[in-house]
């Protein structure tokens, strides 16, 4: 491959930036530009060289070059990182100049991607690099580097070794289809096979409501009668005037949506519009989006003042998906002593600590349900097809079909598993992937 440059720190002026360079000229290259005691080319791998950038007299920058030689590099090819000044003169300077030695400019994540295709990681752990890069939590970031190490990788590489050693007998029973008293692969131990693999397929797929949670912010609909202090305890939650407060009723008319961030997760918070019965259109239609809000969300805070209110009758508890916060607001009015174990707040006073520690514990509680989480649509939706084929093997067996059969159904399954790592994939999916990447990783 031809060598590629880009540079890998954020776009503006710094300190320090980080310029990468990657192929297999890639030490030959920057050599025509640096000098210092020795040439890269005599450095040795996983060392930091001091010199300047140079050319044709004129003196760019005094620099470190970190040197990496393949296969032991990111990348798995020879790699130069050149540390410059953080000038946007400099780094766009050095750029053109390595690009006019023979490098060409990276395209959006064509460094993880090389690395890919030189087996230094799977696709999941490539794609993790991007999600560690895009980590907005502590959550979210142990996450992504959590897949990074390869949890995700190592569960469906276990499984699908596992089922490609069954697939294999069954395909080589159809090799003597004229003797079909000759059974390679037991059934038995097949049917038990496929109900685990099934059983932690389901588990991996529960698991990507937490982990797309984790990812994208849990969302926490807050709901409520109209004047109960929905807006004021979001704006509480989030230390700001982010929604409009006013004692007159309906004043919140459509969903208010923000993120905050407690004890390193992410939470995206959803103020509704009261609910009450009422003729306005317009208001109906908030009270509406309110429902669906509640559906949807992994956390309900359920908001009421001194007196339990009506409002509950307007929303369908089977609907609802998410754990649900009693809430009472307005202690600092509040005559009643026997609160029936809700959380007492008052928002308006910034009294909220017992719900905030109370997010954190649900959210926390959810996140240990699954030792292996699964975070990417993608991988959802491969998993999805995986389990759906391990089903038509279960029934097949239980059918007694035929081997031929029985192994469409299981290359089904070793396929969509094989998505998700990238053993099996295409050069558009990886162009899609890839794309989504920052340039300089």
């Amino acid at each position: 491959m031809n060598s590629i440059c880009a540079i890998s720190t954020a776009y503006g002026t710094g300190g320090i930036a980080v310029i990468r360079v990657s192929g297999e000229a890639s030490i030959a290259l920057v050599d025509t530009l640096f000098e210092g005691r020795a040439p890269l080319a005599d450095t040795p791998a996983n060392s930091v060289r001091h010199g300047q950038i140079v050319r044709n007299g004129e003196v760019l920058d005094e620099v470190l070059c970190s040197v990496f030689r393949a296969p032991h590099s990111f990348t798995g090819e020879d790699t130069v990182e050149i540390a410059c000044h953080g000038s946007i003169y400099i780094q766009q300077t050095l750029i053109q100049w390595l690009i006019d030695a023979g490098c060409r400019a990276a395209e959006p994540g064509e460094f993880t991607r090389r690395a890919f295709l030189n087996g230094k990681m799977d696709l999941t752990q490539a794609e993790a690099v991007a999600d560690l890069i895009a980590a907005q939590s502590k959550a979210e970031k142990d996450l992504a580097l959590s897949q990074l190490r390869g949890s995700v990788s190592t569960e469906l590489a276990s499984l699908r070794e596992r089922l490609l050693h069954f697939t294999s007998l069954i395909e080589l029973e159809l090799d003597f289809a004229d003797h079909e008293e000759l059974e390679f692969a037991d059934r038995t131990e097949l049917k038990d096979l496929a109900s685990e693999i099934e059983t932690k397929l389901a588990a991996l797929m529960a698991s990507f409501r937490t982990g797309n949670a984790i990812r994208n912010g849990i969302p926490v609909a807050i709901i409520g009668a109209p004047n109960v202090g929905k807006s004021t305890l979001l704006n509480a939650l989030l230390g700001e005037q982010r929604a409009i407060v006013s004692d007159i009723q309906g004043t919140t008319r459509d969903t208010v949506e923000d993120t905050l961030i407690l004890d390193g997760i992410l939470f995206r918070l959803i103020d509704t519009a009261g609910l009450r019965e009422t003729n306005d259109t317009i208001e109906n239609m908030g009270i509406e989006r309110s429902r669906k809000a509640a559906e949807k969300a992994q956390i309900v805070i359920h908001l009421v003042d001194n007196d339990e209110m009506s409002e509950a009758s307007l929303l369908n508890d089977e609907m609802m998906k998410g754990t649900i916060i009693k809430v009472r607001n307005k202690i600092d009015l509040s005559t009643i002593d026997n609160r029936e174990s809700k959380i007492a707040i008052s928002a308006k006073n910034n009294d909220i600590e017992p719900l905030k520690q109370e997010l954190v514990r649900i959210a926390k509680s959810s996140m240990q349900t699954s030792a292996v989480m699964l975070s990417n649509a993608r991988h959802y939706e491969a998993v999805t097809r995986a389990h759906e084929a391990i089903e038509r093997v279960q029934e097949g067996l239980t059918q007694g079909l035929s081997g031929e059969l029985l192994s469409m159904d299981l290359n089904d399954c070793l396929n969509a598993l094989g998505e998700v790592t990238g053993q099996i994939t295409n050069s558009e999916v990886l162009a899609n992937i890839f794309s989504k990447f920052c340039i300089g990783k």
